[in-house]
């Protein structure tokens, strides 16, 4: 029997999960999340053998939830479901070493046997989210993107960097490297641009 915590913040599509994934395969579900917050407290209380975590939440998102519960539980197995698998951020949840990735549009059986696979120590990436990974035609170095997915969400360059623990004077020279990149004029259009083009 493999123990899951499911975490997303689509309560239909976790209820249906959390009802499908024990007739599916030997899958005991402990326990739910609605948000990258309650994902983290939910893993580090229940220790499950495998994290089902869905990339866009609300408040923490997956990546944040991943790599908070990294620190506390660095052998914790991970299972990404997402819809866009944007490579910029495919990429980041690779480097955060999530040993699976499947499409939230997934059948239920299958996503049953992928978590079976990585509870054995196996990988599993979907074959159309790797094509994805793989693409490495992004001109913006992992500070420079991480930079611009924070002034996306509107904050100013103080506080992007006091979240990304940078000096002000660093996150102005990312921008600036982001702006010449990408040929826009402000630091949110060169958000845009890169959003746009699936790097973040």
């Amino acid at each position: 029997m493999t123990t899951v915590v499911l975490a997303d913040d689509e309560a239909l599509l976790r209820k249906a999960m959390a009802a499908i994934l024990p007739l599916e395969g030997d899958v005991e579900v402990l326990a739910e999340a609605a948000d990258g917050a309650e994902a983290v407290e939910a893993t580090l209380r229940h220790r499950p053998d495998v994290l089902v975590i869905d990339l866009e939440m609300p408040n923490v998102d997956g990546l944040g939830a991943v790599a908070a519960i990294r620190k506390e539980r660095p052998e914790q197995v991970i299972l990404m479901l997402t819809r866009h698998a944007r490579p910029g951020v495919l990429r980041k949840a690779l480097k955060l070493g999530v040993q699976g990735f499947v499409s939230k549009s997934a059948d239920p059986s299958h996503i049953a046997t992928v978590i079976g696979t990585l509870q054995q120590g196996k990988r599993w990436i979907d074959p159309d989210v790797s094509a994805l990974a793989v693409i490495d035609d992004v001109p913006l170095t992992d500070r420079e993107l991480d930079v611009l997915r924070v002034t996306s969400e509107g904050y100013s360059v103080a506080d992007i960097a006091a979240r990304l623990h940078l000096a002000p004077g660093t996150v102005r020279n990312y921008l600036s490297n982001a702006m010449q990149k990408t040929q826009t004029r402000t630091r949110h259009e060169a958000a845009r641009y890169a959003r746009e083009h699936d790097w973040l």
